[in-house]
């Protein structure tokens, strides 16, 4: 699978520990550079290489994994990030939601908890056919103006 990453500073060292386990579990990396104080310019970057296909999933780091990158991913067409805290939530983020990206946050999660949450998240794939379906594609629809009436 290949991978997008990015983060910002507060979370430079949890990206490079996360890309080091993603090329030991054999994924290719896109490390998008993690300089940038404002955040949201590299979570739109990653998140718009996503959605356009270039890499096939994202993860997005921060302080918290919640603010600007999961938000800021959130604004672009075709992205739909997940912010995980624990197992649960990286499955059910693939299973239940079709996410493309998640975010985890450096100063909420550990490097080892952030791996497994990482490995996890990436051991799934969205059946379309699963009872999560007509929920997902619902929020398709909207994205793409195309939704009924509810």
């Amino acid at each position: 699978m290949k991978l997008a990453f990015g983060c910002d500073p507060n979370a430079t060292e949890l990206k490079q520990a996360l890309i080091k386990e993603a090329e030991r579990l054999g994924h290719e990396v896109v490390d998008f550079p993690s300089g940038d104080p404002i955040y949201a310019n590299t979570a739109i970057a990653v998140a718009k290489s996503v959605a356009a296909g270039e890499e096939d999933r994202g993860i997005l780091l921060c302080g918290t994994g919640i603010g600007v990158l999961s938000i800021a991913a959130n604004k672009v067409p075709g992205a739909y990030c997940a912010c995980v805290t624990d197992i649960y939530q990286a499955q059910r983020a693939v299973l239940s939601n079709n996410a493309n990206l998640i975010s985890m946050g450096a100063q909420v999660v550990g490097v080892e908890s952030a791996k497994m949450f990482m490995d996890e998240y990436l051991s799934h794939t969205f059946d379309p056919k699963s009872r999560s379906a007509p929920k997902v594609d619902r929020i398709n629809e909207y994205e793409r103006g195309t939704l009924g009436t509810c």
